[in-house]
């Protein structure tokens, strides 16, 4: 399951990563900073996007992860090939992919009411919430390699 970088108005369910309110100890305070300045980082980057691409602006319920996977990747490569081509060096070369296959939309059958309750309850989970910041905490400390 994915999660999201969020600020501290997010209510506190297993998908978002929402800021710790009064950090104690370096561990806690350096994730506190990262997470604010990816945060940050995340937030100015969609929003470029979305001022060049409206489609990023729209709903994204109807497509699959496969789907929203491609349209963010196309969406990029684009906004960078405007960038390169604004440049006034016009030097540069680079390769890109293939366009790969058409876009199909998905036929997959909607879950049962059973099996959608029991995914609910794992996104909104206040303990999921938990354990995935703490372990975040500790993946930050022990990945920088701060003493």
């Amino acid at each position: 399951m994915g999660y999201y970088l969020a600020d501290g108005i997010y209510p506190e369910w297993a998908t978002f990563v929402n800021p710790i309110p009064c950090p104690v100890g370096r561990k806690r305070q350096h994730f506190v900073v990262q997470q604010a300045a990816l945060r940050k980082d995340v937030e100015r980057a969609f929003g470029v996007l979305q001022s060049w691409f409206p489609i990023v602006r729209g709903a994204t319920r109807i497509w699959d992860e496969e789907t929203l996977h491609n349209i963010m990747t196309a969406c990029i490569i684009m906004h960078n090939m405007i960038i390169e081509d604004e440049r006034p060096d016009g030097d540069v070369e680079h390769v890109y992919d293939g366009t790969g296959d058409p876009v199909e939309p998905s036929r997959t059958p909607t879950p049962t009411l059973e099996a959608f309750a029991q995914w609910y309850g794992m996104i909104t989970s206040r303990q999921g919430h938990h354990q995935l910041r703490d372990d975040l905490v500790e993946h930050l400390w022990q990945f920088h390699g701060v003493e």
